[in-house]
């Protein structure tokens, strides 16, 4: 057997755009030095790695650096889709980050070269076909958000996040490397379709207690990165001390990335008469929790970051039906993959414009405030509050924001096809549950402002510039990119069967 590798150069097109933009982007903040050239260099990348995995993806499957029928780089439907998502999250992250970036909180260079870094890895992710390109292009897609987090200058509280991240994915990325190695070794392959052909043709295999300690860390290790229940305690305190444009970037992109990677384990990988009762459990804790927690919170951005965790059990949902005997046949496995793909992009797509929407209310460089400071943001700035409750109705799964509701519906059919009805019920109690914080804050975008005494109201441009959202003007690339974004999640939720069509290729 020849171990002569050859490489498909058309394969690899999208991966060579996102890290060529990160090249470029160093180059240009070096040799020109001007920020809005920077920032238009890694826009651009991210339109052609955007548009080069969408016509890759559209000529059929195709695989490179292969031995014999086991290949580490495969790119399909699926890994089009993710990578086409990542550099539009990417985009719409850099649009959001105009204002904080030309009043000099970031450094622009350095901001620029870590997001194009960051798509780089997301966009190998999708394609991964074995155990070590699954880790690296994970973290190479996490790596950068540490920095990230912590690049605003002068602020403990995105320096006391950006450690807290490092400490926490640091732990789970070792829990995930150590459970790839004693998968390594009961196996004795890497690639993720010879690992799940090892196993279903040996089923003796499972039977060793040392496979269920590797199925069960390289579980644990992923469910981190979807901030799943108990591995979750990061994201409240990371998204709230981040920048808001990052803490955007962190609950869309670094979620579809982990979804990605537990995706890829669980359907070509790994048994699922072990990880259905696991990612059961999971669901059910992630949902319940996210939704409790969420009830009580008051600061805007620690809001949606526990609605983000209890989102994250609603993806993570269907595959608990392969806990059952039912939801293992290949109809019910197939529709269940393809119902976490498809609400993982209607969550990225309304979760966008929520965050495009928060931006867009608040001052340049602020943070997230509360929600007693967007209380009647609809009389100041209607078409951006409107925009805002769209997208938080989506989120909920009323109409009319169909995306959203389309995407529980597929969900709880998916489950009710592999028998998990009890599974069902669950994620119907949530989404009720759901629908008090997310209509709450909805209702105060549109209640009447609080009423201030008249010597607090010679102070009240002052007050607003400071941290309300009266006394700014969102800029243009945040309009824009919160118009994309909704007419995204409209669309999307007028031709759900396309995304459903897309994610289960």
């Amino acid at each position: 057997m020849s171990l002569v590798q050859s490489v498909d150069n058309v394969a690899l097109l999208p991966a060579y755009l996102a890290a060529g933009t990160a090249v470029l982007v160093l180059l240009a903040d070096l040799l020109v030095a001007r920020a809005a050239a920077t920032v238009a260099v890694a826009a651009a990348g991210a339109v052609a790695t955007g548009l080069g995995s969408a016509v890759v993806g559209a000529g059929g499957p195709r695989s490179t650096f292969c031995v014999a029928a086991d290949c580490s780089y495969v790119y399909g439907g699926r890994a089009a889709l993710v990578g086409a998502l990542f550099a539009l999250l990417t985009l719409g992250v850099l649009a959001l980050s105009g204002p904080a970036l030309r009043a000099g909180r970031s450094p622009v260079g350095e901001y620029c070269f870590l997001l194009a870094c960051s798509m780089t890895g997301g966009v190998v992710l999708g394609a991964a076909g074995d155990l070590i390109t699954l880790i690296v292009a994970l973290e190479t897609l996490t790596l950068p958000l540490y920095v990230l987090v912590g690049l605003r200058r002068g602020s403990l509280a995105s320096a006391e996040a950006a450690v807290t991240f490092f400490v926490v994915s640091v732990v789970a990325t070792t829990v995930t490397l150590l459970g790839a190695a004693l998968l390594y070794a009961v196996t004795g392959g890497l690639h993720l379709d010879r690992v799940g052909a090892l196993l279903v043709g040996r089923p003796d295999l499972l039977d060793v207690p040392l496979t269920t300690a590797a199925v069960a860390l390289v579980l644990l290790g992923l469910a981190f990165k979807v901030a799943a229940v108990p591995f979750h305690a990061w994201a409240p305190a990371t998204y709230d001390g981040a920048p808001l444009p990052v803490a955007a970037y962190l609950s869309t992109a670094s979620k579809l990335g982990g979804v990605v990677a537990l995706l890829a384990v669980v359907q070509r990988a790994l048994p699922a008469e072990v990880t259905g009762p696991v990612l059961a459990g999971l669901a059910v804790l992630t949902m319940t929790v996210g939704n409790l927690v969420a009830l009580r919170q008051r600061r805007t951005v620690r809001l949606l970051a526990w609605s983000s965790v209890a989102q994250a059990g609603y993806i993570l949902a269907p595959l608990g039906a392969l806990a059952l005997a039912a939801g293992r046949t290949a109809d019910a496995r197939a529709a269940a993959y393809a119902a976490a793909v498809a609400y993982t992009v209607f969550f990225v797509a309304l979760e966008l414009a929520a965050f495009a929407a928060l931006v867009a209310l608040r001052p340049a460089g602020a943070d997230g405030g509360t929600l007693a400071d967007l209380r009647g943001a609809a009389r100041r700035r209607p078409w951006v509050a409107g925009a805002f409750a769209l997208a938080l109705v989506g989120l909920a799964g009323l109409p009319p924001g169909l995306a959203g509701l389309f995407a529980k519906v597929t969900v709880v059919r998916a489950l009710l096809a592999g028998g998990a009805g009890w599974l069902a019920l669950v994620v119907a109690v949530n989404a009720v549950i759901g629908l008090a914080y997310y209509l709450r804050l909805a209702a105060t975008l549109y209640a009447p402002p609080a009423e201030t005494a008249p010597a607090e109201t010679a102070g009240a441009g002052v007050a607003a510039g400071a941290g309300g959202t009266a006394g700014t003007r969102p800029a243009w690339a945040v309009l824009g990119t919160l118009a994309v974004a909704t007419l995204v999640a409209v669309a999307v939720g007028f031709a759900p069967q396309l995304v459903l069509d897309l994610a289960a290729r």
